[in-house]
């Protein structure tokens, strides 16, 4: 009745103290603020400024688990499966005219009460609006292919690009991207900026939402996250799209907006 993956609704919570959880959220809330901080750099941190008395190997597994990385290479938290087809990057250099040239998708963590789940989106690259979302406790790919089955049924892109994570390059993502024309092109190892509109999407929604919740279950984030994005689509104006919404430069050309 959601239309969400059965996995994004039903949660057990994740087997970590109660001291790394709360070391994941100050993790989590210092890399968005300095995303080039490395693991030495984030000990430190913890160490002086926060009073924790950690060692940068506990630190490098949180920040694995939670999949945070400089900025160098880029802040992933999905990984390349070496069995699948890596496609080139096919965005350098090219203007973003209209929508629905370029979709993009990504995923990042979410903290909740006790525990973490995860959150993937697709946008638009010229609108910034957001097509579909998704939460899953797992890093599994069906939650991205959910997300990307329902963005699909509003349109589709010229190029969906992506990094290149297990998710994403898994053939069950990949398919219908190639059954319906649309051309795939993914993030150069270690670039951060190359999908840039999605790592500002996720800052806007951590700092905007988030960082001011604390919720206690997956239903709460779900039913939370979903009043923001209707909110971000269709009545956050942003300045780069002239003090427009993404959902009336989305469609301006008088469709029914989503």
């Amino acid at each position: 009745m959601l239309g969400l993956a059965r996995s994004s609704y039903y949660y057990h919570p994740r087997a970590e103290t109660a001291e790394n959880l709360m070391l994941m959220r100050l993790l989590d809330e210092q890399y968005t603020r300095t995303p080039y901080y490395g693991i030495p750099r984030m000990t430190a941190w913890l160490r002086k400024a926060k009073g924790f008395k950690v060692n940068h190997k506990r630190v490098a597994r949180l920040l694995r688990l939670m999949g945070l990385e400089t900025v160098y290479p880029k802040p992933r938290l999905s990984l390349p499966d070496v069995q699948h087809k890596i496609y080139p990057y096919l965005l350098r250099g090219v203007e973003i005219k209209r929508p629905n040239q370029v979709w993009s998708t990504d995923i990042t963590y979410v903290r909740l009460h006790a525990g973490y789940i995860y959150l993937v989106a697709i946008m638009d690259w010229f609108s910034r609006y957001v097509l579909s979302w998704e939460v899953s406790v797992t890093m599994e790919s069906e939650f991205c292919v959910s997300a990307l089955d329902r963005a699909l049924q509003t349109g589709q892109p010229e190029i969906f690009n992506s990094d290149q994570g297990s998710q994403f390059t898994s053939v069950d993502f990949i398919r219908p991207l190639e059954a319906s024309g649309i051309r795939v092109s993914m993030d150069g190892r270690g670039r951060a900026l190359d999908n840039v509109f999605v790592e500002r999407l996720w800052r806007t929604v951590k700092y905007e939402e988030i960082y001011l919740k604390d919720y206690v279950s997956v239903p709460a984030a779900i039913d939370s996250l979903g009043l923001y994005f209707k909110f971000y689509n269709r009545e956050r104006l942003h300045q780069s799209l002239g003090y427009e919404t993404p959902a009336r430069v989305h469609y301006a050309d008088g469709r029914r907006s989503r």
